[in-house]
């Protein structure tokens, strides 16, 4: 007679937003984890053992040995170090960290410790990615336009985390479309020019334009209303491709692909590090980190008007 694993012990820090939203539910329908903890200095979740100080937290839980952190980038090394140092294994909200050397040293403890650090990226989840990355093996790629516009007031209410250094501004959401492009190209590309505009009241951008090599062109805005608009729109050497909804969609030539039912991006996520813990092995991706920080290199500074979350003060 054969018995299935027990759900695996996770915790799960920071319960905010995209806790909330996505990790939550996620974990919550997966028989492959149990939510057994929370650790947030203001957050919980209902029926669920609740800590504010993660250091106590791993001093008394030592049984809980997969942590996913959902903090700002800001905070999340010390954590994800405390984390490792306690040989944890760790799942690491996108962006996976503040600075490209965070993460390089989070990569060199885990493999230190021998457990396993997943870089998670949402976006390369959803539902079309896997097929448009088939798609393309068999094509030429002549050029790609990125459209990614969203209205910052409605994903990150009153979050001035996301306007401080360390924080990205705009570049939080279009990381998503980076990580959906570097998953589906066949050949890579580099940023060769951006331009950045700054709210002359914030020290991260906005809105920025963003060229590749390979005729491949970005837009990402944070002040757009009414619909949002999430989509990579793709010329080949047999015809167009294109990813709406955020990569929720395929249309191919125009035409809209039927895609197998897909359990959703995050308990996509969550089974993918559940085969890495269970492999012993690490996924650290750093490649749309790299657009990002070349952009804050390579980018054209423009200071635009003030941003307030309360319109009023505008």
């Amino acid at each position: 007679m054969s018995y299935a694993n027990p759900p695996r012990k996770i915790a799960l820090v920071g319960i905010g937003k995209i806790a909330r939203d996505q990790h939550v539910p996620a974990l919550q329908a997966s028989s492959e984890w149990e939510l057994a903890a929370t650790v947030s200095r203001s957050g919980s979740v209902e029926g669920v053992e609740a800590h504010d100080d993660f250091d106590a937290f791993l001093a008394a839980r030592p049984d809980i040995d997969v942590i996913s952190l959902c903090l700002p980038p800001q905070p999340r090394f010390d954590y994800a170090r405390k984390a490792l140092m306690a040989r944890r294994h760790v799942m690491l909200e996108k962006p996976p960290g503040q600075t490209l050397a965070e993460v390089h040293a989070l990569q060199r403890l885990a493999a230190t410790q021998g457990v396993t650090l997943f870089a998670s990226w949402h976006s390369r989840m959803a539902a079309g990615v896997a097929a448009a990355k088939s798609r393309l093996v068999e094509r030429v790629v002549r050029g790609a336009r990125i459209t990614w516009k969203e209205d910052v007031r409605k994903w990150h209410p009153g979050q001035d985390w996301v306007f401080e250094p360390g924080g990205m501004g705009v570049m939080d959401p279009g990381i998503n479309a980076l990580s959906i492009l570097t998953e589906i190209l066949p050949e890579p590309v580099h940023l060769v020019a951006a331009e950045l505009e700054f709210p002359e009241n914030r020290h991260t951008p906005i809105a920025a334009r963003l060229d590749f090599t390979g005729n491949v062109r970005a837009v990402f805005d944070w002040r757009q209303e009414g619909p949002q608009t999430w989509d990579i729109e793709i010329e080949t050497s047999k015809g167009s491709l294109a990813l709406r909804d955020g990569g929720a969609r395929l249309e191919v030539d125009g035409v809209a692909e039927d895609l197998a039912d897909h359990p959703g991006e995050y308990p996509s996520l969550y089974a993918r590090m559940a085969d890495l813990v269970a492999r012993g092995q690490s996924d650290v991706d750093l490649a749309p980190m790299i657009h990002v920080a070349d952009a804050m290199t390579l980018g054209r500074r423009v200071t635009t008007a003030p941003f307030e979350f309360d319109k009023e003060k505008t």
